[in-house]
């Protein structure tokens, strides 16, 4: 099947061709470990784990490259304030970001290079440029990247630089997003950068932020690549002058498919402290949500809208997925049972066919999910119609352990196991203690479940326990 995505580099949707058969080079913007990464970076970590997936999905071998940034003017800033040395003030938020990562069941990459240990690399690019005449170095010993002598900059982030006068040399990482302006390759060492600085041809110093992510791409990718991946936020100026410096000095075409996400907002503002609408992962495990709702309320919303974000999101995913489990638990009881009926093979075969159309549609997780969303409510339908046989609903759990291997938030295994016995005997004194009106002890029965992580259903049917997270 082919797979199409939205390359921002050309405005258009494109069919996905690989440069080298099945196998895909991915380079994605990672973190800068100056601290904890927020929800809205993890929305961005979220989109590149569902494009890596879902090309893995489709037959795809998948070479990913996610650099840290543990050298720039944040990490640098931060440390000194900390009075930390700049490698161990970084390393507390490297870990971090590890655990974060592996508690949304975000995939690793296969390398994280981190740009200190990239230097060597760097320099050489920056050699290689003063050499073409693309660079020059100023009085200070900074060398800079002349924009003017590139004449396709601002390609990616449509500039029209004909209408536009080069702004001063800037030295610092992140500058005014309409500035278009030679930016540093090299910064000469300060005072205020203390005790961090590498050695160069050009004197003591370290690298600007840009130029770490051209060096270690080329490494690990090779001079051209398959797919550049981040925020929106970082088109410009970041990935504009990634392409500038990497095809001023290669001579080549640097990425052939650009994606980016946009931002998420927080109940409809930005997220900051001052708002008291920044999040952390941490913060919303201490609120009370776990990893798989927070992963399905970063995935239900497709890379190119924006996110509005809340904890009212959360609470909607948190019900979904309980009823996910529920619907799992009520199939379990079938499989096993040898019960004739509809064996639901026409109605899996079409759901996963539109789950597999809508994510080769420019990861369209909408109509993905609402096929998944589909094959629950008609197999919940043949179910309680007593339609569906055991053969329907073990090709039912089937299909939802390959939608898994995409979103990786169904408790499809767990949720059909049977219910313990002492679970089930807490339900059964529950329900006795309603009947009798002693609230206060089927209240203090909940607790324990909740505790022993169940909770208790009521239907029409009776209680019914469901496993919680």
């Amino acid at each position: 099947m082919p797979v199409f995505f939205y390359n921002t580099m050309s405005r258009c949707r494109e069919e996905f061709v690989p440069i080298e058969g099945s196998k895909v080079g991915i380079y994605t913007c990672g973190p800068t470990v100056y601290n904890f990464a927020t929800i809205g970076n993890f929305r961005a970590y979220i989109f590149e784990d569902l494009l890596r997936r879902t090309l893995k999905y489709f037959g795809y071998n998948i070479v990913q490259v996610m650099n840290l940034t543990d050298v720039d003017d944040k990490t640098i800033r931060d440390s000194r304030a900390a009075g930390m040395g700049l490698m161990a003030y970084t390393e507390k938020y490297k870990k971090a970001f590890f655990e974060d990562i592996a508690a949304l069941r975000i995939e690793k990459a296969e390398f994280y290079p981190e740009a200190t240990a990239h230097i060597p690399e760097m320099i050489e690019i920056i050699k290689t440029l003063l050499e073409k005449g693309y660079a020059y170095q100023a009085d200070d010993g900074s060398v800079y990247f002349s924009v003017a002598k590139f004449a396709d900059y601002g390609k990616l982030s449509k500039i029209d630089m004909e209408n536009q006068m080069p702004g001063a040399r800037v030295k610092n990482d992140e500058y005014a997003k309409d500035s278009v302006a030679d930016f540093a390759l090299w910064k000469a060492w300060n005072e205020a950068d203390g005790d961090v600085f590498w050695e160069s041809p050009w004197g003591k110093g370290r690298p600007g932020w840009h130029i770490e992510c051209s060096a270690m791409s080329m490494k690990y990718l090779g001079k051209t690549f398959d797919i550049h991946t981040g925020g929106i936020d970082n088109m410009f100026p970041h990935h504009e002058d990634e392409i500038a410096q990497s095809e001023a000095a290669n001579g080549c075409r640097f990425v052939n498919y650009w994606l980016h996400c946009e931002h998420l907002i927080v109940d409809g503002q930005k997220m900051s402290k001052s708002l008291g609408n920044f999040f952390t992962l941490r913060d919303l495990f201490e609120k009370g949500f776990t990893n798989r709702e927070i992963r399905w309320a970063l995935l239900g919303t497709h890379y190119r809208k924006k996110l509005n974000f809340g904890l009212g999101f959360l609470e909607n995913a948190r019900t979904a997925l309980q009823k996910f489990d529920a619907f799992f638990i009520r199939l379990g009881n079938l499989v096993s049972a040898d019960v004739p009926g509809d064996d639901a093979d026409q109605l899996v075969a079409s759901v996963s066919e539109a789950f597999r159309n809508g994510l080769a549609d420019d990861l369209n997780v909408s109509e993905a999910i609402a096929a998944i969303y589909h094959l629950e409510s008609e197999a919940g339908r043949l179910f309680e119609t007593g339609k569906l046989s055991s053969k329907g609903a073990t090709a039912v759990f089937d299909a939802f352990r390959d939608f898994n291997r995409v979103f990786d938030v169904f408790h499809v295994e767990l949720a059909a196991q049977s219910v313990p016995p002492e679970v089930l005997k807490l339900a059964e004194e529950r329900q006795r203690a309603r009947k009798l009106k002693d609230f206060k002890k089927a209240d203090e029965i909940r607790d324990a479940l909740n505790n022993m992580g169940w909770q208790i259903e009521d239907t029409a049917k009776g209680p019914r326990p469901i496993r919680i997270g």
